[in-house]
């Protein structure tokens, strides 16, 4: 049963359940595709059929004499699309608008959209509007040579030097992989538009509308002022869904033309080549190290795709420059060019794959050095950001190692490939760190305290399914008692003052300052009316001689259980509510936040058991310790850690897409033949965290943990994979025909 009061257990740090669930459960949440307006239309877009080439004609003819057919639009017809501008904030994957041009830049390129009275009709048009294209042979090669000039993420000392001047014993040299990975969350992208002759309102699929207003008002020509976007509840994004992708863009365009609200829907095909996925990366990593086992020099030169068009960067080297101790390190970065479309942000981007090749890479050479696995990380520990030459913020690495090795029970790891025997299965242990960034964003909140004894908390910021409504109603009923069920917390919609993106694990984090602000500014207000209103009980009074607390105004000294309810306080001054707002600002821009490296961390421990005789692998348990600051809620944090690692199992062992070299097209383009983890694959899973707040972000010592749960996790599994089998999994996903040249 959830907790109401304070007595039952802290606000802070307590174990709640979502606020919004029971509007899930019993399917009164109103997503997207959910929505339903008069006289709404129906786009359905037609896609490229070849990687790379130009249209040489487009008839669409036939489709506008279809039922039901308002129009198709082309680059003839649809209107003037934006570029986004290069100073600014706004933030967008695919900056190329629709329609610019007659090349195709990939396959499912977006040539046309149909729009129509029914989707069922739009469907049937957008099949025979009749394209012919010129095609040339499309370059989407896995395997990936630099065509651009390295650059240096962070380097220190002479790492080349240093890895030359090591005896071949003492070094380690190995290149990995990891593929491309498409986003497949339950709830598809989709935008409802609507133009009424000024002013566009867009209901999206978002993970940070304050951008995708800024991005839509750019592209479509139009002020801010006349653009509002709005997102109640979403089925989950993972990054696919930060910003912008181009069907917003044509649905505002034929609501623009037709004057009538329109609704598109990106199929789950679509879902594989026009919304963006993890590009997939190849890491040379090379290791030296002194006799005694500690790191004498690290380097990570990774190559990531790049779309023909496009310059997103995939970090993988962001963790690495602070993640062990050593005098020289070098991370570069290049990119290769290729005929597929646009990546995108997926659940820690960058250094996730990162720390697959660097994770895999210290477990491997700590073998070669026949050190135990867990004792080379432990002897390799940094003291301070050697990157940056500051001290960290807050860091219990070493701690999350040592007791996750004693609830593990590591100790009785027999470091013999396949000597460990459970049950007629072979067991594999393996384990590995990982590390996430903590920043802030800027944000702005209000709050009012209401007359009826509730209160309302807004901000333009968005709840992705990971607890936000839930968590923010936490920290005002933290300051004021109210119970979470008497405070209304108010989001997803640009109206509302403007807040953060929900992405990189920086929300929480950076609403924490803002609501403070805002709920003391309310409180204050509000203690100024019972201070000065003519019949409040205590008129008279100083301001700062009063207090609320669980929800009752008393004088100091008194017991608040003596005190008089809030609401009773402003009915009798006549004073419907009370504001206070709250800002606060980005974290790079904070002097004393700049001096100190500010990161989560993990360890995560593995158990794989193998049957050569059926080459049947399974991930049976995965142990994790995070240290990830001040968790706010339990439960939703125990979620995200969960889930995390789910994902991960499916990044180590079926995650990847097939590409066919003769057009581009993503070949397992469905959820049939992409393969991701079901329950039936999952794991056992054990999480604890230490909970050290670090009040270097925030006042409550929070920092996110929406990526910490994923980041290590695959080379965990390829590690434990190792143990195991004696089979060095060096390019994702592991398969049976890798496992079937095991050892044992």
């Amino acid at each position: 049963m959830q907790a109401t009061t304070k007595e039952a257990q802290p606000w802070i740090g307590g174990d709640f359940s979502r606020t919004d669930g029971p509007f899930k459960v019993s399917g009164t949440a109103t997503y997207t595709s959910d929505v339903n307006l008069p006289g709404m239309l129906y786009a359905v877009p037609v896609c490229a059929t070849i990687g790379t080439g130009r249209i040489k004609r487009l008839d669409t003819a036939v489709a506008l004499k279809m039922p039901g057919v308002r129009s198709v639009l082309t680059r003839e017809n649809g209107g003037k699309f934006y570029s986004v501008g290069f100073a600014t904030d706004a933030k967008i994957d695919e900056k190329r608008p629709p329609f610019e041009d007659d090349l195709i830049r990939y396959y499912g390129q977006y040539v046309a959209v149909v729009v129509a009275d029914t989707f069922e009709q739009a469907t049937a048009a957008a099949r025979v509007v009749d394209v012919a294209y010129e095609a040339r042979q499309p370059d989407i090669r896995v395997r990936m040579t630099a065509e651009s000039t390295p650059s240096i993420d962070t380097q220190r000392g002479d790492a080349e030097a240093a890895f030359a001047a090591t005896a071949e014993s003492l070094r380690f040299d190995q290149t990995y992989t990891t593929p491309v990975e498409t986003h497949n969350p339950i709830e598809l992208h989709a935008t409802v538009a609507l133009f009424d002759g000024t002013n566009y309102t867009f209901y999206e699929t978002s993970q940070s509308i304050v951008n995708q207003r800024k991005v839509m008002a750019m592209m479509l020509g139009v002020s801010e002022d006349n653009v509002r976007v709005i997102m109640k509840f979403l089925g989950s994004g993972f990054g696919g869904k930060l910003f912008p992708w181009s069907h917003s863009l044509l649905a505002a365009a034929a609501a623009r033309q037709l004057k009538r609200p329109v609704k598109l829907v990106v199929s789950r095909e679509m879902m594989f080549h026009n919304v963006g996925h993890r590009t997939n990366t190849q890491q040379r990593i090379r290791l030296s190290a002194s006799a005694d086992g500690h790191l004498s020099s690290l380097q990570q030169d990774y190559i990531y795709k790049n779309a023909r068009v496009e310059n997103r960067k995939e970090n993988c080297g962001e963790a690495t420059g602070y993640l062990y101790s050593t005098p020289n390190l070098r991370v570069s970065a290049a990119y290769a060019r290729r005929d597929i479309a646009p990546s995108t942000s997926m659940r820690g981007p960058g250094a996730v794959p990162g720390l697959f090749a660097v994770e895999s890479a210290v477990d491997e050479f700590a073998i070669k050095l026949n050190i135990d696995p867990l004792e080379f990380r432990l002897r390799n520990e940094p003291k301070i950001d050697e990157s940056r030459n500051v001290p960290f913020s807050s860091r219990h690495m070493q701690e999350c190692m040592v007791r996750g090795a004693e609830q593990f029970d590591w100790k009785k790891r027999m470091p013999g490939v396949g000597s460990m025997r459970r049950d007629g299965h072979i067991v594999g242990w393996g384990m590995a760190v990982g590390s996430w960034a903590a920043r802030r964003l800027s944000t702005e909140v209000s709050v009012e305290l209401r007359g009826d004894g509730t209160a309302r908390v807004a901000c333009a910021t968005q709840d992705i399914g990971t607890g936000t409504y839930t968590v923010v109603g936490q920290m005002v009923a933290e300051l004021t008692g109210i119970p979470l069920d008497r405070i209304n917390v108010v989001l997803g919609d640009t109206v509302l003052p403007p807040g953060p993106m929900s992405g990189g694990s920086m929300l929480t984090a950076s609403l924490v300052p803002a609501v403070n602000d805002a709920t003391r500014a309310a409180i204050q207000q509000l203690l100024l009316t019972a201070a000065q209103a003519e019949h409040s009980p205590f008129a008279g009074q100083a301001a700062d001689a009063l207090a609320l607390e669980r929800g009752m105004v008393y004088r100091k000294g008194t017991s608040p259980g003596a005190g008089i309810p809030f609401g009773r306080i402003l009915q009798g001054a006549q004073v419907n509510a009370v504001m206070g707002k709250g800002r606060s600002g980005a974290s790079q821009d904070d002097a004393d936040a700049s001096q100190v490296s500010i990161h989560s961390y993990c360890a995560h421990f593995v158990e794989v058991t193998w049957q050569p005789e059926i080459a049947r692998l399974r991930v049976a348990r995965v142990l994790s310790v995070i240290d990830g600051g001040k968790v706010i809620n339990a439960r939703t944090g125990l979620n995200q850690i969960q889930g995390a690692i789910v994902m991960g199992v499916g990044m180590a062992l079926f995650e990847q897409t097939h590409y066919d070299a003769r057009s581009g097209a993503p070949v397992n383009r469905n959820l049939a033949d992409y393969v991701m983890t079901t329950h039936a694959d999952a794991p056992k899973i054990d999480v604890t965290f230490l909970d050290y707040p670090d009040f270097a972000l925030n006042s409550l010592g929070a920092r996110g943990i929406g990526e910490i749960g994923l980041a290590g996790v695959a080379p965990a599994i390829t590690n434990a994979v190792y143990h195991a089998t004696g089979v060095r999994v060096r390019d994702l996903p592991i398969g049976i025909e890798d496992l079937m040249a095991s050892r044992v």
